[in-house]
Parts: C-alpha cells; structure tokens; sequence
C-alpha cells in the first residue's frame, strides 16, 4: 500500500513544480516567518484537489520548520500566540464544512484572491491604526481559521493583525510561525476526523518535507532583522508571481 500510494504520488502531474514550490515558500517563511501557504498552494491547487494540496501543505509544514521551532519559541510572545490558536481552533470546523461544499475552481480562485488582496495590503500597508485588545485577538485567530480552514490560507488575518501591532520583528516572525504550525496540526487531526486523508496525500507531504525543511534553513541563515525591508520586498515578489499563477482563467 505504501509503495503504491508513494508510486501515486510521484505520477501526479507538475510533481516537481509542487516541490519547487515547497522548496520556495520554505525560503520565504525561513526569512519573513509567513508566505508558505500563499506561495504553495496557488501552484499545488493546479495539480491537486483542494483536500489534497491542504494536505501536502500542512504535512510538510508540521515538519518543515522543526529546526527553528527553539529560536522561534524563544522569541514569540506566548499569550498573544494562545489566543491567536484558540480563535482559530472554535472557528476551523465551520470552514471545513465549507470547504467540502465548495468547487475546486472557485478554491483555486480563493487562494488566489487572498493572496493577492494580502499582497495589496502590504504594500499599501492597510491596516488597522487604533489599539488591539486582547480579547480582539481571539477575534483575529477566527479569522484566521476561517479562511484557513476555506482555503489553506490561515496567515492573512494574523499578517495584518502584526503590521498593527508593536511587536518587533523577530516576535512578528516567530508568532506567525508558530502560530501557522498550530493550524497545520489542527487541521490534520480535522481532516482525520472528517475522514478526507488518504495516505497518497500524507506520503506527498512527505515528499515535500525535504525541500521545505531546506528551503527554511537558508531562509533562517540569511535572516536579518536589520534588513527586514528587503526581505519583506523578495517575499511580496514571489507570492505576486504564485498567485498570479495561480489563477484558472490563465490555464
């Protein structure tokens, strides 16, 4: 059964698109802490079914960044990152059922479309400007298990909850790091419940951990929080040119 379903697996077509794309987005989220999901799954969802590219993504992703997971601890602010998972666990079930109510070509343009929009925001830098209670951010975690849970994107909502906050750069980039492998092991153990995981979707994500987990060591070896506005300026390239990609009308 293993063989086959590893044979399944490296027979799916754009294969090593989709490990090119792992490999990236490990790059981009070793040095900015965000990205992963807006950089692959805009690619991933033009071979796979949304079910199955969530899947690849949070398996690869729950090991992909095990390396960093001690620095980023240190650095994160602890009870900001528990309300942020809370919010998200309550709201994750309701997106699910979405999810399974929805057509893959309107996934595909989701994806794309809160990517792009995310992209605006930060470049216009659109963000909230008043004070941030701690009970909103409850708030901003269900947000961002709804459209985490509806499109395998779950970093928008927190993304923007950071530009308003004032947190510095290394707490901004451990949070959302953490924060994101939090969702990548809520939503297994969903999938699993909902039964919508197949071991061809679990050896694929296997497949992706090497590049990911590669891509995240260089990104972490050239970070440097005195040069956070470059990287902040490769991240925003790449996901423009994923999205972009990524939308069905250009197929």
């Amino acid at each position: 059964m293993i063989v086959s379903s590893l044979q399944s697996a490296f027979a799916v077509e754009g294969i090593y698109w989709i490990i090119a794309a792992a490999f990236v987005a490990g790059i981009v989220r070793g040095f900015a802490g965000f990205g992963t999901a807006m950089i692959f799954l805009p690619i991933a969802s033009q071979y796979l079914n949304p079910f199955a590219a969530i899947a690849a993504l949070t398996v690869m992703d729950l090991v992909g960044p095990l390396p960093i997971v001690r620095s980023a601890w240190r650095d994160a602010h602890q009870k900001d990152l528990f309300r942020l998972i809370i919010g998200m666990i309550v709201i994750l079930p309701f997106a699910l059922w979405l999810l399974v109510q929805l057509d893959p070509v309107i996934f595909r343009y989701l994806v794309s479309g809160i990517a792009l929009f995310m992209l605006i925001a930060l470049l216009f830098g659109l963000r909230y400007r008043g004070t941030i209670r701690a009970k909103w951010v409850y708030l901003i975690g269900g947000c961002a298990g709804l459209t985490g849970g509806l499109t395998g994107v779950p970093g928008p909502p927190v993304i923007l909850f950071y530009m308003a906050s004032p947190h510095g750069p290394s707490v901004i980039r451990a949070n959302n790091l953490l924060f994101l492998m939090a969702f990548d092991l809520a939503i297994l153990v969903y999938f699993l419940f909902l039964d919508r995981l197949t071991l061809t979707m679990v050896i694929t994500g296997i497949i992706l951990i090497l590049p990911i987990m590669v891509g995240n060591l260089i990104g972490t070896y050239f970070f440097d929080p005195q040069k956070e506005k470059m990287y902040r300026n490769v991240a925003y390239l790449v996901i423009a040119v994923s999205a972009i990609s990524g939308l069905p009308f250009l197929h």
